[in-house]
């Protein structure tokens, strides 16, 4: 099966308990070096650099995600798109569409605490 990396509390209450970190002050906010970013749980790649942007939510925010890694659920709350790691399950944060910040129309609002930064090795 798949074995985990061990998270510290923190990070296992944003992505096992659907919690959230407290805005502007989380690490990749404003963080915006040339690399990928995974799940901080199992390792999974889900967004580039490239599709990072500031929104000035307090959050990392991208307008994009890798195919495939990322699920879009109704959040409990009943008005919100909760998005989750799809090898892992792990929180990740919320989806929100036509705040007309980027072309693409699209932020994923995400818990620096569910993601690492991973840099790119071969940029030129």
């Amino acid at each position: 099966m798949n074995s985990f990396n061990q998270l510290t509390p923190e990070e296992q209450y944003v992505l096992e308990q659907k919690g959230t970190e407290r805005p502007f002050v989380n690490e990749y906010v404003d963080h915006f070096e040339p690399g990928s970013y995974i799940c901080r749980k199992c390792n999974t790649a889900l967004y580039q650099s490239k599709d990072k942007f500031h929104s000035s939510c307090g959050w990392p925010s991208f307008d994009d995600e890798i195919p495939g890694a990322v699920t879009h659920l109704p959040d409990a709350d009943g008005r919100r798109i909760e998005i989750v790691c799809s090898t892992c399950g792990g929180h990740l944060g919320h989806v929100f569409k036509g705040e007309r910040f980027t072309n693409k129309n699209t932020r994923h609002c995400v818990n620096s605490l569910s993601i690492r930064y991973i840099p790119h090795t071969n940029e030129q």
